[in-house]
């Protein structure tokens, strides 16, 4: 990724965290991070690609975040309850929107989310698979897998609803009932 396409994609995911993306047009935005339009569509294609680009960012960020959780964790249940904790944050929640926006371009195959929909779960089992070889626990790609269809269907409920505590609790049901099938691990 060219530097400056990197910094454009910086500058917009912190504005877009703040203010939120809404409706905004590419020249609102641009006009917002000191840009143009025509940059923003010469880096990405477009809305839908920026809109990619930015939620393939967060996903990577969220990635590297586990990774970096797992160094602490005490264990898998303990792993999941922090990145919820981080997901289910306010401040992250534009970015959760806009990464079920871009599923729903890509399933319906807009421009700018070429190769997105591949890309949607792969990489999560590997950093959870090697999240979960750092603290000691096994796993398989089936079990992340189930993970990560239940993390995103709990937050899909989370930013629908607009209120964190029920999916909370049914993800605290389900570690409590993994733990206990798994004894922990």
């Amino acid at each position: 990724m060219g530097k400056q396409r990197e910094q454009l994609l910086e500058a917009l995911m912190d504005h877009i965290a703040t203010h939120g993306l809404g409706d905004s047009s590419m020249r609102d935005l641009a006009t917002a991070v000191g840009s143009s339009h025509r940059m923003i569509n010469y880096h990405f294609g477009g809305r839908e690609g920026l809109i990619a680009a930015i939620v393939e960012r967060m996903e990577q960020n969220q990635r590297d975040l586990l990774s970096a959780l797992a160094v602490d964790a005490p264990g898998p249940a303990e792993l999941v309850r922090e990145q919820w904790r981080v997901l289910t944050d306010p401040s992250v929640t534009p970015f959760v929107r806009l990464f079920f926006e871009v599923v729903a371009l890509a399933l319906a195959g807009q421009p700018g989310t070429e190769g997105f929909l591949e890309r949607l779960t792969d990489p999560w089992i590997e950093a959870g698979e090697s999240a979960a070889a750092h603290i000691g626990a096994g796993s398989d790609a089936v079990d992340i897998r189930l993970g990560i269809a239940l993390s995103r269907g709990l937050l899909l409920d989370a930013v629908a609803s607009g209120d964190a505590g029920p999916p909370t609790a049914a993800l605290e049901r389900y570690l409590e009932m993994w733990t206990s099938f798994t004894g922990g691990k």
